[in-house]
């Protein structure tokens, strides 16, 4: 199976948010869509590595920021690229305001936010899928929104050339670049916490 056949899939890229006492957080995902529209209900599919999983998970609220095509990719790596286990990703970030529910939403490359309330979680196994009703949102720009295919063709930097003449695998997510003849089957991207089946093998001239 050719396993980018998933990156064809028309889906947007979200900043979810959470707060649980005195705790902000947020991550990036691409799997928040509209399952009933009366009522107003989406689904949310989140890591349970993520650190926000956790939190929503316990306080059965979030809200999601949707990226327009003027995100830029230092977004991407600071709500993707870092865990909230170890930094704050709200420490000094300017671009953020909080809604009713006291959770932040991002302002920055974003078009519009919504806030949520948990109904019913699923287990999937490596993720939980969080059906909640929609409880209260605006638009912000009328900027399209940005796509996952979008954010591989113009926002993802390019991978850079490879340094030696050995071969290197590139993340498919990011563009971070392993080295070496063959990549573990079990490697976890250091950036974004993607696997091995989002490498690409780059053999040098």
């Amino acid at each position: 199976m050719n396993n980018n056949v998933m990156f064809s899939l028309t889906y947007g890229l979200y900043v979810v948010t959470a707060r649980e006492g005195s705790k902000d957080n947020g991550c990036i995902t691409n799997t928040a869509a509209q399952v009933t529209a009366t009522p107003n209900r989406i689904s949310l599919t989140v890591n349970k590595a993520n650190y926000t999983h956790d939190m929503i998970l316990r306080t059965g609220e979030f809200n999601v920021s949707i990226l327009s095509e003027k995100a830029s990719f230092d977004t991407f790596k600071h709500f993707g690229f870092q865990s909230g286990r170890d930094v704050d990703k709200f420490a000094d970030y300017p671009a953020a305001k909080r809604a009713a529910n006291g959770i932040y939403y991002t302002t920055d490359g974003t078009n519009a936010w919504m806030s949520a309330k948990v109904v019913q979680s699923i287990d999937l196994g490596t993720h939980t899928m969080f059906i909640a009703d929609v409880t209260d949102g605006e638009i912000l720009t009328d900027d399209p929104s940005t796509t996952y295919s979008y954010y591989q063709s113009n926002i993802k930097p390019s991978p850079a050339a490879p340094k030696s003449s050995k071969t290197t695998w590139v993340c498919k997510i990011c563009g971070y670049v392993y080295e070496g003849e063959e990549l573990p089957a079990d490697f976890i991207c250091p950036l974004c916490k993607h696997g091995a089946a989002d490498f690409e093998k780059v053999v040098a001239s």
